[in-house]
């Protein structure tokens, strides 16, 4: 061996090293599993898809705290994989803001430098990420509701994009409740229809901060108005431009939206419809109101119903089985009003008691919004088809017992709708309106029998007076059917006029014609006729409560005095 002098041990010491055979990671791989670690601001940024585009109302608090105390609630973070930043997981990009202007405020390192929770990325990072953001965002300051829906519409996407096919609603109120993001099938409606309808239109209004109730107002405002354009739109006018006279409405009113006012916009639409279907504006305003009521109250709780629903115990029992299922499947008892009899703790379901039955022929003068339900004995099967149902799609399942009587409205649309046969709307309570309607309803009820020409309108009465055909003396000249109408019709104008003008059509008894009118059977051997259609009959019902009311309403003015007229 040779000896090793100091020139030999020189040149050993500066050769160069080992090299390695593979390349340098520039960086270390993620943790798999939930790491503390420390950041640095420059390491950080916000996540992407952030559902919240406004401000944090509760901005300026969260600054204050964080400036006095520091961050006592680090935000979770995340990197997707090759990414070189770091990302917030699932809420904190407000406190992220604010750490960047506490640093260039101060340049105090606890502002820097940030402890937090590493949490790996998975394979459904993206999902996990947005319905996070979507949860600690209601917890924390809560999102305006077009960014809630916004939201939404973007975790849509990634649901359908890892699914491949389209999502219903309710199975995407499934996916986002099984994620951590609990949300109702009908909410999920609201917020499409506000990201279609309205969106568009009012943007400004909508990141204003534009709630739930307004939002629910212009859906039943579009609705309602859709259905009228249909009705009243002649050919002319087809139904595909409403959307667009609804659209040109409402961005009217997103230039201040400080001051958006929704009964500004129901007036402004009602006169544009009125005006091209050369319609009456009060006919459309009542239809509207009466409509935007009945959806106030089928959103309200049972309990909240008030005095406009007055429900009690029915007193007998009710059959075994029923009162088996009753028990496995209990449910919440409605408030009843205070003035009936308190329910009996035994019963199994709310329904109408038999006392409030008795009063209410003494009370549909005082208090006229009061409908009149009796429970019926196809509960149980009424019951069995919604629980399926909601079963299937995800939901509360409401019981018939509960709902009995918000779901007393018969539907009846064209050309007057008769929505609900019994309550009558405060607007619609003034003499003169009440006797418009009641004509109108007669016309359309002479209409079906071909004779509409023979209803006049007047202004005393129950607002109509109705004449025999003009030639017309028998039935041959008249078919039996539409003299049974006017027969109907005559028997109720002539017994509450002050006068007594226009001819009878009394080529056939009333005592002839009823049966067969409302039941369907033959007039005799000679004269057949057909019955009423379901439309007409509810608005024959309807016309006869709207004249008792405007009786009760007449009654009240002192005696002589010249018919009423309205505010």
């Amino acid at each position: 061996m040779a000896e090793l002098t100091p020139d030999n041990m020189a040149r050993k010491l500066q050769a160069e090293g080992f090299t390695r055979p593979r390349p340098i990671a520039d960086r270390l791989s993620d943790p798999i599993a939930d790491t503390p670690m420390t950041v640095t601001l420059d390491q950080l940024r916000p996540y992407d898809l952030n559902p919240r585009v406004t401000r944090n109302p509760r901005y300026d608090a969260i600054k204050s705290s964080i400036r006095e105390r520091g961050l006592d609630a680090p935000p979770p973070i995340t990197r997707r994989p090759n990414d070189t930043a770091y990302m917030i997981r699932n809420g904190g990009n407000t406190r992220l803001a604010i750490l960047r202007e506490l640093w260039a405020e101060t340049e105090d390192e606890r502002f820097f430098r940030i402890p937090c929770l590493f949490r790996p990325w998975t394979a459904r990072g993206e999902i996990v990420a947005l319905t996070g953001h979507l949860a600690e965002n209601e917890l924390h300051g809560g999102l305006t509701l077009i960014e809630r829906a916004l939201g939404i519409e973007k975790a849509r996407t990634l649901y359908e994009q890892e699914t491949g096919q389209s999502l219903s609603q309710s199975a995407l109120a499934r996916r986002l409740t099984a994620d951590g993001y609990p949300i109702s099938q009908s909410h999920l409606s609201r917020l499409q229809d506000a990201v279609r309808y309205l969106l568009p239109a009012i943007p400004a209004v909508l990141y204003a901060g534009l709630g739930r109730p307004q939002v629910e107002r212009l859906a039943t405002l579009r609705k309602a108005g859709e259905r009228l354009w249909k009705t009243y739109a002649p050919d002319s006018h087809p139904a595909a431009a409403f959307p667009d006279l609804f659209q040109e409405v409402l961005g009217a009113f997103d230039s201040a939206p400080e001051a958006f006012s929704i009964e500004a916009v129901q007036d402004e639409l009602i006169g544009q419809m009125a005006e091209r279907l050369d319609a009456d504006y009060d006919v459309l305003a009542l239809t509207v109101d009466q409509t935007e009521r009945r959806h106030r109250i089928l959103r309200q709780a049972p309990a909240d119903i008030g005095p406009h629903f007055k429900t009690g115990t029915r007193p007998s029992q009710a059959p075994s089985a029923r009162v088996a299922e009753s028990q496995s499947k209990p449910a919440a008892q409605p408030s009843t009003a205070t003035d009936t009899a308190p329910a009996d703790k035994s019963a199994t379901a709310s329904q109408p008691t038999l006392s409030i039955l008795r009063k209410a022929g003494a009370q549909q003068n005082s208090d006229p919004h009061t409908p009149i339900v009796s429970p019926t004995p196809e509960q149980k099967q009424l019951r069995s088809g919604p629980a399926r149902a909601n079963d299937t799609m995800g939901g509360a399942c409401p019981l018939v017992e509960t709902t009995a009587l918000r779901s007393a409205y018969v539907q009846a649309d064209k050309p007057t709708p008769a929505a609900d046969v019994w309550s009558i709307d405060p607007d619609l309570e003034t003499p003169d309106r009440l006797r418009r309607r009641i004509a109108q309803l007669a016309h359309d009820i002479a209409t079906e029998a071909g004779t509409a020409d023979t209803i006049e309108s007047v202004n005393d009465g129950i607002g109509f007076r109705c004449r025999a055909p003009m030639g017309a003396t028998d039935t041959d000249a008249c078919p039996g059917f539409a003299w049974a109408i006017l027969s109907l019709l005559y028997a109720l104008s002539t017994g509450y006029r002050l006068d007594h003008g226009g001819s009878a059509p009394d080529a056939l008894p009333l005592t002839h014609t009823i049966g067969a009118l409302l039941l369907g059977k033959p007039l005799g051997d000679a004269v057949p006729t057909t019955r009423l259609s379901d439309e007409s009959l509810c608005k024959l019902f309807r016309l006869v409560r709207l004249a008792r009311r405007l009786k009760a309403l007449d009654s009240d003015r002192p005696p002589h005095a010249e018919p009423a007229t309205g505010r």
